[in-house]
């Protein structure tokens, strides 16, 4: 019994850890230019934790917004993935003027 007790508590852990993470993520690309659109849309949607519905381009502040799944891609993957088009990325901000940020 106590066997079968810890197994299930085991088990329960185990399940527990594993949660939906969505978050939100603005990338700035100083160069972005409607052309690059489909470039990148088609880069991200080879991830299955990236939200391509959520995409929100924004070309006068040459950013786009969208929503992942952090638990599936990391923000980071995200960047490479936009950099592999040729667009340059600047995220995240240094905003504390050192390396490391």
């Amino acid at each position: 019994m106590k066997k079968i007790a810890v197994l299930i508590l085991l088990f329960a852990a185990v399940l527990g850890c594993r949660r939906s993470d969505i978050r939100e993520l603005t990338v700035e690309m100083p160069r972005l230019e409607e052309a690059d659109r489909p470039l990148i849309a088609k880069a991200l949607s080879k991830y299955s934790g990236v939200k391509a519905d959520s995409f929100k381009w924004d070309f006068d502040k040459k950013t786009l917004t969208l929503k992942y799944e952090s638990m599936s891609i990391a923000a980071t993957n995200i960047r490479m993935a936009i950099e592999q088009q040729g667009v340059e990325v600047v995220y995240p901000p240094n905003t504390s003027g050192r390396a490391g940020y």
